[in-house]
């Protein structure tokens, strides 16, 4: 499953603007932003701001879809 894309940031004083697609996904201020930008130079950024903004999938809606108890729905 491909990873996570689309994510993009902003870094306005002192406040991270995360965008998804263009459109405003979260802003992280203060001590979360700091946070933020210490882990995006060592971690994937698309996944992080995936994680951040809760936008993500678990892997797992496919396949329940296909379970017995959910194919009535």
């Amino acid at each position: 499953m491909p990873g996570p894309v689309g994510f993009d940031f902003v870094v306005r004083g002192e406040q991270v603007v995360i965008t998804h697609h263009g459109r405003t996904a979260s802003t992280l201020r203060g001590r979360r932003a700091q946070e933020f930008l210490e882990d995006v130079e060592s971690h994937d950024p698309q996944e992080l701001m995936a994680r951040l903004t809760g936008n993500y999938r678990r892997g797992n809606e496919r396949i329940s879809r296909l379970h017995p108890r959910n194919r009535q729905r």
